[in-house]
């Protein structure tokens, strides 16, 4: 090769590297993203929620977890505007909602709290709760004709270890009902959802079992509209940032077929 050929590969293959370097410093920031689809979000949030704010918390969240910025940003929005839509903000204290990195997806994953939250926006909800039955408690469960569920929690002492789990909801129609669960059966849902060793089982175990309750519960309940979606999207990646994607029956990753409203994965 001459001298001329040479030089002429050598600025061949400097000005691909420019314009590499270019499209690589073109490429926008998570943080610039989450700046462009504040439009998108205001139009998704109640009324009494503010877009500044919720891309102010994803910051936030970020910050936090390395391992979110890590995820892709179609995925990490995508969970975004799940939690908008649905009126929550990820990660906040009330514990409704979170933003969960799965092997470099963003999941949506709903919260107990957030699962009592919406079904309050039935009109036939009146009340709902969500109790751990302890080992120096005073309780009494009976099923069948005559349904029974009587719970004293211990005043003198350690309550101890936890035994039951159990939600009691209420309708306006004055019409009761009640769901028990005990620690093996939690612990058969646990071992059979998509991630049964997941950070939220690890440090957070009683309020994943509440949720595993509340979940079995609320199949002999009335769901609004919104809960039901809620309830679908939970434990998913959504990368569809379109309006009405929320409407779409979601993928599961790691799973081999998608579950039943109402019955997902636990986790």
């Amino acid at each position: 090769m001459t001298s001329n050929a040479r030089n002429a590969v050598a600025r061949r293959a400097e000005n691909v590297g420019q314009v590499e370097q270019v499209g690589e410093q073109q490429k926008p920031t998570m943080a610039q993203q989450i700046e462009r689809m504040k439009p998108e979000i205001a139009r998704a949030l109640p009324k009494h929620m503010d877009a500044d704010r919720i891309a102010r918390i994803a910051l936030t969240l970020i910050r936090k977890n390395p391992e979110l910025a890590n995820c892709t940003t179609e995925s990490f929005l995508g969970a975004l505007m799940t939690c908008s839509q649905l009126g929550f903000e990820p990660g906040s204290p009330t514990g409704e909602a979170y933003i969960i990195p799965r092997k470099g997806s963003a999941e949506f994953q709903l919260g107990y709290q957030g699962m009592v939250t919406l079904f309050y926006q039935h009109p036939m909800a009146s009340s709902l709760k969500v109790e751990t039955v302890r080992e120096n408690d005073y309780f009494e469960h009976e099923e069948g004709l005559e349904e029974k569920l009587v719970h004293r929690p211990c005043k003198t002492g350690p309550r101890g270890r936890a035994i039951a789990y159990y939600s009691v909801a209420q309708l306006v129609n004055g019409g009761r009902t009640f769901k028990v669960m005990y620690p093996a059966e939690v612990e058969e849902r646990r071992q059979k959802s998509s991630h049964p060793s997941s950070k939220a089982w690890k440090e957070n175990y009683d309020e994943m079992a509440k949720k595993t309750v509340l979940r079995n519960h609320f199949k002999a309940l009335p769901k609004s509209a919104v809960l039901a979606r809620a309830m679908a999207h939970d434990g998913t990646v959504r990368t569809d940032l379109a309006a009405d994607a929320i409407d779409v029956p979601p993928e599961y990753l790691g799973e081999s077929q998608r579950p039943e409203l109402g019955a997902g994965s636990t986790d």
